[in-house]
């Protein structure tokens, strides 16, 4: 159950990602549910290195976090996937 937990949440939250992001992003939604699941990994493993990975309610900072890494990663990794099937396409 927690696997598809994580694929819901990458899921929901590339979507985000991808509606935040200025501009057409041309990553697959695969992908972007990958990015998504990075996302919240990252978004974790900042909340619990500054202390606020459960708080008592939503954990809003947490959630926060997790957008945030996932916008990152998803411009980044979009920016990558542009470019080597750019690459793909001129060879």
């Amino acid at each position: 159950m927690g696997w598809l937990w994580a694929i819901i949440v990458g899921l929901v939250l590339g979507l985000l990602a991808k509606a935040i992001i200025p501009g057409k992003q041309h990553s697959p939604l695969w992908l972007t549910t990958v990015f998504g699941i990075l996302g919240a990994i990252v978004g974790n493993a900042i909340a619990r290195g500054i202390g606020i990975e459960s708080t008592s309610g939503i954990d809003w900072g947490r959630h926060a976090l997790q957008l945030a890494a996932a916008v990152v990663i998803v411009f980044l990794g979009d920016m990558a996937y542009a470019t080597m099937r750019g690459r793909r396409r001129r060879a």
